[in-house]
Order: structure tokens, then sequence, then C-alpha cells
């Protein structure tokens, strides 16, 4: 039987804290498959696909929350290689309050199985998803 993830609780989120990590083996079908889908035969980062952050946060927790996307910081260093294991290690990077709305940031680093790192990348999600729309509504 799966262990129940906590509740992700906004509040008690501490800056540091480490999310999920895993691997996974890059294919040569997965690379082949991520070039047809962008239409670019010599596209060398297939791991965006991954979504590697929102992996890292599903792992750890269980968001009731949703959130909305608020922007992303993708560092590619060096391109992943068919054949080789990959690592991902995700973590909270930051949280803060814009405007009244609480924000976090999920940052995921993966590297592979030689120790190369691969790339970092960030998302900012505003956690406060029923707001959204809100300033365009009529008000009553």
């Amino acid at each position: 039987m799966a262990t129940k993830k906590p509740e992700l609780v906004y509040d008690k989120l501490q800056i540091g804290e480490e999310l999920g990590s895993y691997e996974y083996l890059l294919t040569q079908e997965m690379l082949d498959t991520f070039r047809a889908s962008v239409e670019d035969p010599d596209a060398a980062f297939p791991t965006i696909a991954v979504k590697h952050d929102a992996t890292s946060l599903s792992m750890s927790y269980e968001d009731n929350i949703g959130g909305v996307n608020a922007g992303n910081e993708m560092e590619f260093h060096n391109p992943p290689l068919a054949g080789k294991k990959i690592k991902v290690t995700g973590r909270i990077h930051d949280k803060y309050s814009r405007r009244d709305k609480p924000y976090l940031v999920i940052e995921a680093t993966a590297v592979d199985e030689d120790g190369r790192l691969l790339e970092k990348m960030r998302t900012y999600q505003m956690k406060k998803p029923d707001e959204v729309g809100k300033k365009w509504q009529a008000q009553t």
C-alpha cells in the first residue's frame, strides 16, 4: 500500500526544503519522439518535456491548491545523451508574496550518470489560482 503524501500547505513550506528525487533512462526513442513533436531533428533538450520540477513537487506533496504558472527560468548546460540515466533532484527555491498573492518557486536540477550537469529549471507558481481573472469580472 502506498504511503499517503502530506497535503501541500503553503505556510509550512520551507525555502531550501528538498523535494522528491528520481532517476530515469533517456532512450533514443524518447529523444526521437521529442524531436518529432517539436519538429526539430536537432532539438537537444528533450528533458524540458518531462517537467522535472512539477514531478519533484508531486512526489512530495498532494497539491490540492493548484497553481498558475507565473514564469519559468531554464539553464541548459550539457545536452543529455540517449542511453544515459538522468537523476533529478527538486527543492523549494523560494516563496514570497506579491500583491497579496502567495508565490512558490520550485527548482529542479538534472545530472546524468556521469555527473554532468544537464539543466536547472525554476518554475514560479502563483498559489491562489481562484484569483486569476478577477480583475476582469463584472463587479456586482
